[in-house]
């Protein structure tokens, strides 16, 4: 655990918000908690916000999302949202990063944004010596391990963005130790040739709180300083930040 509200890091933007939700967060709360940030940060000069939860199990829909993709619609709840992407599972066991940073404050491009992401997410995965991959044909990062029949590729990690008037929300997922069968109801990322591993499946007993060290240490090395804040829903007993 870090031992002070806020931590020096490269770079001059402001400390950005570290928020922990401690409970499962039901995903239409979770969309109207960042439209409301990205507003106030937008409007109103509010802190930037990284906020790290858990979902219960259920489907998100991108703005790419095909219906074929969808291969069990009645496995799980499905939300349709206005982030990029196709169809992915969010639930229990999978770490959820929430990103909500003006863009254009820092000089980024969507582009070199998403490089950062993914290079957060690299450096998060070496810290327990998992290397992470990117491939310029497929959003995420990936894993390489051997198999029966030789090296495959699996994936992490996942990204998927909304910007709106230069601020960002929705964000990343690293798969910590989810129920993989609910990827079975999907197309996970529209990727049919490829499958969908975690730290776990990789024989790592990590957990949320080992992830969520190491994605702050990591994003602050890429990012800047963070400070540590109450989750949007603060004031619930179940909750806390740290």
């Amino acid at each position: 655990m870090f031992s002070s509200d806020s931590r020096a890091a490269p770079g001059s933007a402001p400390a950005v918000d570290w928020a922990i939700s401690d409970r499962p967060i039901e995903y239409p709360f979770a969309l109207d908690a960042m439209r409301s940030r990205a507003a106030a940060i937008r409007d109103n000069g509010s802190p930037e916000l990284i906020w790290l939860l858990e979902h219960p199990p259920l489907y998100t829909g991108g703005t790419g999302a095909k219906d074929d993709d969808l291969l069990n619609p009645s496995a799980l709840p499905i939300f349709r949202t206005g982030r990029g992407g196709q169809f992915t599972y969010h639930g229990p066991g999978q770490r959820v990063v929430y990103v909500m940073l003006d863009l254009k404050a820092r000089g980024f491009d969507i582009r070199a944004f998403v490089t950062r992401l993914e290079a957060w997410i690299v450096g998060t995965l070496a810290q327990f010596n998992v290397t992470g991959e990117t491939r310029p044909d497929r959003v995420g990062v990936w894993v390489k391990r051997a198999s029966s029949t030789g090296a495959i590729e699996e994936k992490i990690a996942a990204i998927g963005l909304r910007v709106s008037r230069g601020i960002t929300t929705h964000g990343l997922s690293i798969n910590v130790d989810p129920d993989l069968s609910h990827y079975d109801g999907i197309v996970p990322c529209g990727i049919r040739d490829y499958g969908v591993t975690s730290l776990a499946g990789l024989g790592l007993p990590v957990t949320n709180y080992d992830v969520d060290v190491a994605l702050r240490a990591n994003f602050e090395r890429t990012f800047g300083a963070t400070k540590r804040a109450e989750p949007p829903e603060a004031g619930s007993e179940n909750s806390r930040a740290r």
